[in-house]
């Protein structure tokens, strides 16, 4: 995690306090954990649930008979991807702040450019794209995910590195501000991973002689990210052994967590989020069963119950229903006769549509998913993304708050001190940070189209009517809202020729 080490006074009793203070939080957890791992295994069987992965790839889904709901997850999770962090496309961008007057605004765009483009190309260079799907796989299925933001080793194309860490690694604390600031992370690595991620470690001698009998051993470190008034968060991992000192590997501290933990729906008074798959989680319990019994059903219907009297001839044990099957009988006797099924399993189907009609309900995929008709018009398209902004609003504003707005800022706090780009703080007031994925830019093509159909209506009033419009002015907010680059944004006080005139605007 490229943390300094510091030295300790007494790193065992750190340690034991670190470990103290861990299983309680995780004695807090438990009460989750077989919640968890009913989501898991009705929606989302192939990832680790709330129990630590003993046999990776093994089978997972024999329970599962209805596949709706890992469906409907598969696609929710790609909504998002695409509607907040679309991948190879800048979601985010660094606007000047309400402090700076217009000519300081105007001059520092395009360095903000230039420096959201810098991060952008690390983003698209990292493995981004595939860590953040995971989470919001995690975030979906169990209500909370956590993505650990390292800084990547010199050489590396990208100065970013995430890891999805599963429900069963992490454990969380809600902070004074009601985020998830503390986290801890335990994890099993073989001996030579632990020398490769802390090189200031020396391995004790009972460690090494167990790894030289068995070098895929692994051991348990725990590693916590807490937060301490200064504003800042200390690092510190443990090795946890029973019945053994539990020495301390590394202590450090960030500027900003590197874990980055985010919830889908937060009750009062939890700190674990709850996810649309808790909601859905009757309906798709009873469309799973409803699918085993049909399944049952139609084994019934296919090969059928029979009986047979007891002639001392037919014996039931021996008999097998395939074609061409000659089954004797005794002389006078009914022999082999199928048994009439009391009723039909019709009404089956009924409860099945109900079911899963309510499960794509709940996890949004009649509303974010693809719609049936290939072509819509813009009308049709506009409608949509404010469709999605009232579904999405207040999940967006948490994922804004808890996930998008500390992944920046631990962005840029790492290539500030690469000295990629210039030591600018992004506060609000000098720097402000302007979110451009399609789920956030719905609001501001809304207020885009306000703006042109105030433009409209004034230029139905002849030029007295234009002569209220600022037109320089006016283009610059929409440049503004549409994201256009600062470079192709003319400034009016180096070129004032180009400004366009108030009585053209009604042309344009």
């Amino acid at each position: 995690m490229t943390a300094p080490i510091v030295p300790l006074v007494d790193p065992d009793d750190d340690a034991r306090a670190l470990l103290a203070r861990y299983r309680k939080a995780k004695e807090r957890r438990s009460t989750w954990e077989a919640h968890w791992q009913e989501c898991y295994d009705y929606a989302l069987p192939l990832r680790d649930g709330a129990m630590q992965a003993t046999n990776p790839g093994e089978k997972r889904g024999d329970r599962l008979f209805d596949g709706t709901a890992p469906d409907a997850v598969d696609q929710l999770a790609a909504s998002l991807l695409s509607e907040l962090t679309p991948p190879w496309a800048q979601w985010f961008g660094l606007t000047a702040g309400a402090s700076l007057d217009a000519a300081e605004a105007e001059q520092a765009a395009q360095v903000l450019d230039r420096v959201g483009s810098a991060l952008q190309g690390h983003f698209d260079r990292s493995n981004f794209a595939v860590e953040m799907h995971q989470c919001y796989l995690d975030v979906v299925t169990g209500g909370t995910a956590c993505l650990l933001f390292e800084e990547a080793a010199p050489g590396e194309p990208s100065a970013f590195r995430f890891t999805a860490v599963p429900l069963a690694q992490a454990v969380l604390e809600e902070g004074p501000t009601g985020r998830l600031d503390a986290t801890w992370r335990r994890s099993e690595l073989t001996l030579a991973q632990i020398g490769a991620r802390f090189p200031g470690y020396s391995v004790p001698d009972n460690l090494t002689r167990q790894a030289k009998d068995d070098p895929e051993a692994r051991f348990a470190v725990v590693e916590a990210v807490i937060p301490n008034p200064a504003g800042t968060y200390d690092y510190a991992a443990v090795l946890e052994q029973d019945g053994a000192d539990e020495p301390l590997l590394a202590q450090g501290r960030f500027g900003n967590s590197p874990f980055i933990n985010f919830r889908w729906l937060k009750a009062p008074g939890e700190i674990y989020g709850r996810s649309p798959v808790m909601k859905a989680l009757p309906d798709i319990k009873t469309a799973n069963k409803v699918v085993e019994l049909v399944l049952k059903n139609a084994t019934i219907a296919v090969t059928g119950i029979w009986q047979a009297d007891d002639d001392g001839v037919l014996n039931p044990a021996n008999i097998k229903l395939v074609p061409g099957t000659i089954i004797p009988k005794a002389v006078g006797s009914a022999g082999l006769q199928p048994l009439e099924a009391p009723g039909r399993f019709d009404i089956s189907q009924l409860v099945l549509d109900d079911m899963r009609g309510r499960i794509r309900h709940a996890l949004l995929v009649d509303k974010l998913g693809q719609p049936n008709a290939p072509g819509m018009t813009a009308t049709e398209v506009m409608e949509r993304s404010a469709e999605m902004a009232r579904l999405l609003g207040a999940t967006f504003g948490r994922l804004q708050s808890e996930l998008l707005t500390p992944l920046i800022m631990r962005a840029v706090h790492i290539l500030r001190r690469r000295g990629e780009i210039p030591p600018l703080l992004i506060d609000g007031h000098t720097v402000d940070l302007q979110y451009r994925s399609p789920l956030a830019q719905s609001q501001a093509q809304r207020d885009a189209r306000n703006m042109l159909t105030w433009l409209g209506s004034l230029a139905q009033l002849g030029p007295a009517g234009m002569q209220a419009v600022d037109a320089a002015a006016a283009a610059r907010w929409l440049g503004r809202a549409f994201n256009v680059p600062a470079e192709l944004i003319t400034r009016a006080d180096l070129a004032p020729e180009m400004a366009v005139p108030a009585n053209e605007v009604s042309h344009a």
